[in-house]
């Protein structure tokens, strides 16, 4: 990791419609920690399949964890990515596979054909930071961030970015709500870049997610290998999913 730079995550979702009305979303996420995809197929406005494939993971059981992405089989598809919510228990899925779902869901049910979020974090100093996110390369939002709070502009400021995000994101439109979440994501793994994860062993946010749960504390490890600094080379973000993306492979 540089000494100093910017932690970088790409978020795409693309969807194509069949001719007999079937829907596929390809989602895919990079950034410093993580390389997911999931795919989800849907008729009658009904997810009937939900695959994940954890390319570049943080620790051993984040492949696992996604195939539980199964259990939102038979949601219907809605418009908000935070729908995945009301379907499955958050806490026994993969955070960062589920949210992709969600994505994908709203991308769906809206039959977008494609979407790319892409978020920068620079380094923080004292705590500050500068989040910004750009939709399909264009800005459109920025905001300064003391630790795990918003700063400013309104109406983010003064907002915690821990529980209470989503429901507040409810107030907003759903396109900025969508992005809103997509930033708190990325802003929070954002943190790890001030971390020696080898250093942590099995220290870490525990309950938080599947992986983390009590009961599989003894099967956990972390990949610190699989850490990647895209600081320099944002470019390089997905270039190696771009072809499945396409729906070319």
């Amino acid at each position: 990791m540089s000494a100093t730079g910017a932690f970088r995550r790409r978020v795409s979702v693309a969807t194509r419609k069949f001719a007999d009305g079937r829907l596929e979303a390809r989602c895919a996420v990079e950034d410093e920690f993580h390389r997911f995809r999931v795919q989800l197929e849907a008729s009658d406005s009904v997810i009937t399949a939900a695959r994940n494939d954890a390319r570049r993971s943080p620790n051993t059981l984040c492949e696992a964890a996604g195939q539980r992405l199964v259990e939102l089989v038979g949601m219907a598809l809605d418009p908000a990515c935070a729908a995945v919510l009301n379907h499955a228990d958050q806490f026994q899925q993969c955070t960062h596979q589920f949210d992709l779902a969600g994505l994908g869901v709203a991308a769906m049910a809206l039959e977008r054909p494609r979407r790319t979020y892409d978020v920068t974090v620079p380094d923080r100093i004292d705590g500050h930071t500068v989040a910004t996110l750009d939709v399909d390369g264009q800005p459109m939002l920025r905001w300064r961030i003391l630790d795990m709070t918003v700063e400013g502009p309104a109406p983010y400021e003064a907002r915690s970015l821990g529980a209470g995000f989503t429901q507040f994101t409810r107030s907003l439109g759903r396109e900025e709500a969508e992005a809103a979440l997509v930033m708190r994501r990325a802003l929070f793994v954002s943190q790890g870049r001030g971390h020696d994860l080898e250093a942590l062993g099995n220290r870490g946010p525990v309950g938080g997610c599947w992986a983390w749960q009590p009961e599989r504390m003894a099967e956990l490890r972390r990949l610190p290998e699989n850490r990647r600094d895209f600081s320099d080379r944002a470019e390089a973000l997905l270039a190696d999913d771009a072809e499945w993306l396409d729906f070319r492979s």
